[in-house]
């Protein structure tokens, strides 16, 4: 199950493609169909907030995620929270020539990577985190992430 929250004032994508772009990443991992997730979507000020609070990073991000650290004999199902910023995404989008649609897929399958343990500090890691992204991506019909695109017009999420 996907909570989605949209605290944002842009456009959006339409929730079910972001619980199916998140569905996809857990079935290509074979995680448990029982799983929850927080999804919310914010504008730059929340995010640059949480940004600075759990990174130490100014301005906003893309996405962020934050694991849930309980115990395993509590059995719940909560993998933990994802966070988009909305208005973020929609600028790399267009400067980085991708579909908007594609760069959101992207960024819910990337934010539940993370929340898998997968991550990208080191190079060997961040080669497999992108080879798993784009596989997961290709499966979605969106091409690679991490390819140079022609520019092209963005249509709406």
């Amino acid at each position: 199950m996907v909570d989605i929250q949209n605290a944002s004032g842009e456009p959006v994508p339409d929730e079910d493609d972001l619980r199916g772009w998140i569905a996809a990443t857990l079935a290509r991992l074979q995680h448990q169909a029982d799983t929850e997730i927080s999804l919310r979507l914010v504008d730059a000020g929340e995010m640059s907030r949480l940004n600075r609070q759990y990174r130490h990073k100014d301005g906003p991000t893309n996405v962020l995620s934050f694991p849930a650290e309980l115990p395993p004999e509590l059995g719940l199902p909560l993998l933990g929270d994802i966070v988009i910023c909305a208005p973020v995404v929609r600028a790399e989008a267009a400067a980085q020539h991708k579909s908007l649609a594609a760069h959101w897929a992207h960024m819910a399958v990337h934010g539940t990577l993370h929340l898998l343990g997968h991550d990208h500090i080191e190079e060997d890691q961040a080669i497999a985190m992108e080879a798993l992204e784009s596989a997961i991506l290709a499966g979605l019909d969106y091409p690679c992430p991490y390819r140079a695109q022609p520019p092209q017009e963005n249509s709406p999420a």
